[in-house]
């Protein structure tokens, strides 16, 4: 009988996804993944809208970028990266980053972008940097790097971001405190210039 109550209440337990993956139930993981999906889909749609990307081809669902507040995030977001493309010089040097690029240099560079610190403009540059390597991964056909950086930038919110983030009230802080934060792009922009010379000298 003892054997039969363990097995039932195993049964019974919350089970991780198919592949022994654990099911993410924080709400800011969570949002943030969103959040990121839908980032790279309005930039895309923006930048060319020749190439036709989905949440679903991303690892998303339908429709989940249909709740307001979502949108209103990336909305902000992408204001500041306006920012960010307004630079020629970080256009040049991201432009050549391979897009199998390591994921130790994904590290590496992240980790330079949050040295001496987190603002909305240095989490932008994350998404940035994400995005154009997701992006260079849809044009040339790489489509089996798409999750992966996506499973990189969310490692980096996961490891560097969370606490900060918890802070600002979740991802709506980017809304409640916008105005504050509208011109930090260019210092965030600044860092990643200074991160890609030196892993042009270093590689």
């Amino acid at each position: 009988m003892a054997d039969g109550r363990e097995e039932e209440r195993r049964e019974q337990e919350p089970r991780g996804a198919e592949g022994g993956e654990d099911v993410t139930e924080d709400p800011i993981l969570d949002q943030g993944e969103v959040v990121f999906r839908g980032y790279v889909i309005e930039r895309i749609a923006t930048e060319d809208p020749s190439v036709h990307v989905s949440s679903e081809d991303l690892g998303g669902h339908s429709g989940e970028q249909e709740d307001q507040q979502i949108k209103e995030v990336v909305q902000q977001l992408l204001k500041i990266a306006d920012e960010l493309n307004s630079n020629a010089e970080f256009e040049r040097l991201i432009n050549q980053v391979q897009t199998n690029c390591a994921k130790e240099v994904f590290m590496m560079v992240t980790r330079s972008i949050f040295i001496d610190g987190i603002n909305w403009g240095r989490v932008v540059a994350l998404f940035h940097l994400g995005y154009r390597l997701i992006y260079r991964a849809l044009t040339t056909n790489h489509m089996e790097n798409i999750r992966m950086v996506i499973s990189w930038v969310l490692q980096v919110i996961r490891e560097q971001l969370y606490p900060w983030l918890v802070q600002q009230g979740g991802w709506v802080g980017v809304i409640q405190n916008f105005s504050r934060w509208r011109n930090v792009a260019i210092a965030a922009s600044v860092v990643l210039v200074v991160t890609f010379v030196y892993y042009r000298k270093t590689h």
